[in-house]
């Protein structure tokens, strides 16, 4: 029989942004939020960062930007409802694709895990193409390796990182 207990940690990596209500303020409640979800245990968060938006409607606020490993027992299914529940509890609305969000949770990776479906594709299929994803991921996991991507040092090494500065950078 088996036994749940067992079931050893996975680490997951998840993107966070804002870019309405006080944007940092909104990813480090984000982060308080993720550490605070049953079988999840924080590991390691990036350093906030001030990126332009990407896609969606002109005239959109910079977003805050930053990256969190967390080690966990969840399914990634799981996870992902959890992180969309805070997404929820912050007031996330999808209904422009792309536009200005208060919160926006994506896992980029868990472990090593390829998965392709309707709610969840693993990894990210647009994190190596991403600065503003790849930035603060490589604060916490430069050697990570995204799939048949590659390692996020080296899809770093070929992105414009100029819209990508420190939160409280001018």
């Amino acid at each position: 029989m088996h036994d749940p207990a067992a079931v050893q940690p996975r680490v997951a990596w998840i993107g966070l942004g804002s870019n309405l209500e006080r944007p940092e303020r909104q990813v480090r409640g984000a982060v308080e939020a993720i550490a605070a979800i049953p079988a999840v245990r924080l590991l390691a968060v990036s350093r906030r960062y001030r990126t332009a938006p990407v896609g969606g409607p002109p005239g959109q606020p910079d977003f805050c930007n930053a990256c969190a490993a967390v080690a966990t027992t969840r399914t990634p299914l799981s996870l992902l409802d959890a992180l969309q529940a805070i997404e929820a509890d912050h007031g996330r609305v999808r209904d422009v694709r792309w536009g200005p969000r208060t919160l926006d949770l994506d896992m980029l990776a868990f472990d090593d895990r390829r998965r392709a479906g309707p709610r969840l594709e693993l990894p990210h299929p647009r994190a190596r193409e991403r600065a503003f994803v790849l930035v603060p991921l490589a604060d916490i996991a430069p050697t990570l390796t995204l799939g048949s991507a590659g390692r996020v040092v080296d899809l770093l090494a070929g992105l414009d990182t100029a819209d990508v500065r420190p939160w409280g950078a001018a």
